[in-house]
């Protein structure tokens, strides 16, 4: 086998920090005061430039989130709210910085600037196309200027990036968003890029895996070219988290600066699949030049912290084609030989991260289902009896995502006050725990939650600035036997905005 450099075997793909949310603590509905902010900078950006606030907030939460990753780069080197690019031969960040007469710092670092840029450069795009002023005023117009926006060589990549924003504009953002966003039927204007696509003789074309569907190739300068199985083993699955959004990854696996790629990408909204490299070649996903020799890398569309991108259509998705690979390939469907980057001997990387539910994947690769009387339990902040909290501890109904009729919370301190959950576990064993918790961006970034294991105590931290009203799980621990305080939620945290005790689950596994 050839040599690769020591850099192009590393997996550049790195994360970013939680959003912290400038919210005054006097009620929790005055984190609207950071949602009416935000949604004011999208306004000002749309007004000045001339450019639709829907499109300009369909393309941040379709991208991020709504989040800036206090201005660390995502795995595909994008920066700020709106995922701006600071890749090589793309960067941007700094055309917009100058577009605005503001820095790259700032652009970075400030929802309003990034939001800004991003408008002053899709209208420069705008006019670069010959967009006239009537059609701006049509959200459906704007698909070309977002395949140009997107920055992909490829224009397959580029369609992939603004289809995402625009299903985004049709079904607008989550309940509980920072800003809102109502769905719209909106059918984009794809003349312009169909008839590009058609005189470039653009097809979407299967893959040499069944269970993919589009093919688009990262630059050879990112991948070394092998002749796998017949050289070198394929026996091994390896799990990644993009750090960022779909089409972003793929676009930078085909830019020879990344020196960073992995076989498959997942889109997190319907589990679409893209192969980026064969597999008789070796991608370079997982930081130990000997695991890349033997495996298939699959990056899924999202970030580490924010369980709301691990969606039910990318398990199925995921899991089907990790299937499919262990049939082709011969590999064992167990955790020894399906593996999270973390997993990887001297890995830096945490991904897939504590949210991935692994119980639910390989449930799902193997075909096997839980026992229909499995045990599960319940217990709500109301449940008499099995919840505690002390008088620092308030009540409140105010989010329209809780469970039940209200939720606890309480201010952020250093100090040893938990709110606790009592469950009655009927044997000891495995028992994979989920929380509910309603979400806003004012509540806390990094909330303790402790879980008394039979191995020790164990804290999870939840961001639940996102990703609320629905089951979250915090993964699946040994449990003792009997009636304990099983799950509390802590004050201690260096993460800003409220701490929230809703409801939490555990389900025998």
């Amino acid at each position: 086998m050839s040599h690769v450099p020591a850099f192009s075997r590393r997996h550049a793909l790195l994360g970013g920090s939680a959003l912290v949310a400038a919210a005054a603590l006097s009620s929790p509905g005055s984190a609207r005061a950071e949602g009416t902010s935000l949604s004011t900078a999208f306004e000002k950006a749309a007004d000045a430039h001339g450019v639709p606030r829907d499109l300009l907030v369909a393309l941040a939460w379709s991208q991020t989130r709504l989040h800036n990753h206090g201005g660390q780069p995502s795995g595909s080197r994008t920066y700020g709210i709106t995922s701006l690019s600071g890749r090589p031969g793309h960067d941007d960040l700094t055309a917009g910085a100058k577009l605005i007469n503001s820095s790259p710092g700032r652009v970075r670092a400030s929802d309003e600037a990034n939001i800004t840029a991003t408008a002053a450069l899709l209208a420069a795009r705008a006019d670069k196309l010959g967009l006239s002023t009537a059609a701006r005023r049509q959200v459906a117009n704007w698909y070309p200027v977002l395949v140009e926006h997107s920055g992909a060589s490829a224009l397959r990549t580029g369609t992939t990036y603004a289809d995402s924003v625009f299903q985004a504009v049709v079904r607008g953002t989550a309940k509980g968003a920072p800003v809102r966003l109502d769905g719209a039927e909106v059918e984009a204007d794809r003349r312009a890029t169909d008839a590009a696509g058609k005189a470039g003789q653009l097809a979407m074309r299967t893959s040499e895996s069944a269970a993919a569907a589009i093919e688009a190739w990262a630059d050879p300068a990112n991948y070394t070219v092998a002749n796998r199985p017949n050289d070198l083993a394929i026996d091994r699955v390896i799990i990644h988290v993009t750090q960022g959004a779909y089409a972003g990854a793929i676009s930078w696996f085909q830019n020879p600066a990344a020196q960073v790629s992995a076989h498959y990408v997942i889109r997190s909204s319907d589990g679409e699949i893209t192969q980026s490299v064969r597999h008789k070649d070796i991608a370079w996903h997982a930081g130990v030049w000997e695991y890349n020799q033997h495996s298939i890398g699959i990056e899924h569309e999202g970030f580490v912290d924010d369980p709301a991108w691990f969606t039910g259509a990318m398990y199925q998705s995921s899991a089907a084609l990790t299937a499919e690979l262990c049939d082709t390939y011969g590999i064992p469907k167990d955790r020894e030989h399906i593996l999270g980057h973390v997993d990887i001997p001297g890995a830096t990387h945490t991904d897939p991260g504590p949210h991935w539910d692994w119980a639910q994947y390989m449930e799902l690769v193997t075909g096997t289902v839980p026992p229909v009387d499995a045990w599960t339990d319940t217990v709500d902040n109301t449940t008499a009896g099995r919840f505690g909290a002390s008088a620092n501890w308030q009540q409140s109904s105010y989010s329209g995502t809780k469970h039940g009729d209200n939720y606890a919370f309480a201010t952020p301190e250093a100090t040893s006050d938990v709110a606790w959950y009592t469950f009655d576990v009927p044997e000891a064993g495995d028992y994979k725990i989920d929380t509910w918790y309603p979400s806003d961006a004012g509540y806390n970034t990094a909330t303790p939650v402790h879980v008394a294991t039979s191995a020790g105590n164990k804290v999870v931290y939840v961001d639940q600035s996102t990703g609320g009203g629905d089951w979250r799980t915090l993964g699946t621990f040994p449990l003792a036997a009997g009636a304990a305080k099983v799950v509390g939620v802590s004050r201690w945290t260096s993460g800003k905005g409220y701490v929230i005790a809703d409801a939490v689950r555990l389900t025998r596994a």
